[in-house]
Order: structure tokens, then sequence, then C-alpha cells
């Protein structure tokens, strides 16, 4: 079970360079359910998601690189990729993704928690804004149809 909160970030904290740092590219065989295809930097998963906003079923399965170039031209609509950084705060994570190409400048940070509970009492840095947690317009999935609209 995935359960993450997620938020808009208008200017990216200072530092960034001390954090560990991802380079995904990732791709959509079906939005309905969700099967993605992933490259984060020299590995490669093929990841289903059920349907929800806040907590849904992730399960994620390696993938070889052939795997991978033999999936990625069958991926529907863009291909998104992106840095991550992963930045500690208290006993969580947040991955800080920051969108190249067709969904810049999009910056969003996530934050995976063990229960809904959690999820639900915590209190974001200062830098956070909006928490589009429960805006499906924020999923990749749904990003990698639609782009990414500020004004919408």
């Amino acid at each position: 079970m995935e359960i993450e909160r997620k938020f808009l970030i208008p200017q990216l904290p200072e530092h960034l360079e001390q954090y560990p740092c991802r380079h995904i590219e990732q791709g959509y065989l079906c939005t309905n359910p969700v099967v993605r295809i992933r490259k984060q930097d020299d590995a490669y998963f093929l990841t289903y998601k059920s349907g929800g906003l806040m907590a849904r079923e992730e399960y994620n399965l390696p993938l070889t690189a052939e795997g991978y170039e033999h999936l990625r031209p069958k991926a529907d609509g863009l291909l998104i990729t992106k840095k991550r950084y992963c930045i500690p705060f208290g006993t969580y994570t947040i991955e800080l993704d920051i969108f190249e190409g067709e969904l810049a400048p999009l910056i969003l940070a996530e934050v995976e928690f063990p229960s809904e509970d959690e999820a639900n009492s915590f209190t974001p840095p200062e830098w956070f804004t909006e928490d589009v947690t429960y805006s499906g317009k924020y999923h990749n999935s749904y990003m990698s149809h639609h782009g990414y609209h500020p004004e919408a």
C-alpha cells in the first residue's frame, strides 16, 4: 500500500546538491489501472498502481534494461523525465521532483507514510505550498496524457 501526500513547490530549497539525486524516465502503458515503466538511474521497474488519491495499492517488479527498451515505444502520451532529490525530514523522506521537458517548470514534493493517520497529521515544512494530494491532475499518469497547465 502506498500512502503519500503531494505538494506544489514554488521555489527550490537551498543546497539541493547535498542530497541524493535520481534521474527518472517513465512512461505509461495504461492509466486505468496504472501500469508504468520506469528507468531510475541504472535500475528498471514495471509498476502497477490501483485507483485512489492518497492511498492505493502499488506493486513494483524488476525489469531488465532490454525489457524497458522494448516497452518504452509502447508507452502512451508523454515520456516523463524528472530529477528526484531525497531530502530527510524528521522520520520521513521528502521526494522532491523537478520535472523536465514538457512538464517543466513543475516541482512537486511527495512524502510517503506508514499509515493514513500519520499522513493526515503531517505538518509540512514552510517551503511547501498547496497540498494537491486530492487532485488527480497531479498524478504523473494524468500528466502523461494531459500535460501540466498551472492556470487550469
